[in-house]
């Protein structure tokens, strides 16, 4: 296993080189989205509606992030269980989503979109949402405000710690 410090801006590059288990540093644009605001991605493809983001190339953060303290960037922003959005992720895999960050394993429809579309599957540290808070250095709300903290965010990682679950080769860490 091998430590890596990366950017979402060259997400192209290292994808396909990082395999399961490796420990990533992650830095750049993460969207958050979470139950809600998958389905409401749904219903903007369904209906022919541009999404509230380019899909092509990013990277969605299961999490609802908590409200803001005053002087933070961001509230606790840990991850939830991906397994809630097994049933949305390969269509945003084959859409171009390259890479999803949650916690807990996927199934076998999701693992074969990654592996087919080369993409990642991400795992952040569950149960410490307000230590991870401390990596995101900025948070706007782009989409479904009306949501709370599952509205969807765009937000800035600087060297936010996560493992390669489930790497572009279809190889998985959480059987």
């Amino acid at each position: 296993m091998k430590e890596f410090y990366l950017n979402t801006v060259d997400i192209n590059e290292w994808r396909e080189k990082v395999r399961v288990g490796d420990k990533i540093y992650l830095s750049g644009i993460v969207y958050t989205a979470r139950d809600a605001a998958h389905k409401l991605i749904f219903d903007a493809i369904n209906n022919n509606k541009n999404l509230p983001f380019d899909i092509k190339n990013a990277v969605i953060y299961f999490a609802g992030p908590t409200p803001t303290p005053q002087g933070k960037a961001i509230g606790s922003c840990g991850p939830t269980t991906s397994s809630r959005m097994d049933s949305y992720s390969p269509t945003l895999y084959d859409m171009g989503l390259s890479c999803t960050i949650g916690k807990g394993p996927r199934n076998s429809d999701v693992i074969a979109s990654i592996k087919k579309n080369k993409a990642l599957y991400l795992c952040a540290l569950g149960g410490a949402g307000a230590l991870s808070a401390r990596c995101i250095t900025d948070c706007e709300i782009i989409a479904y405000d009306f949501l709370g903290c599952e509205s969807m965010k765009k937000i800035t990682f600087k060297n936010f710690p996560l493992f390669v679950g489930i790497d572009s080769k279809g190889n998985s860490l959480l059987k």
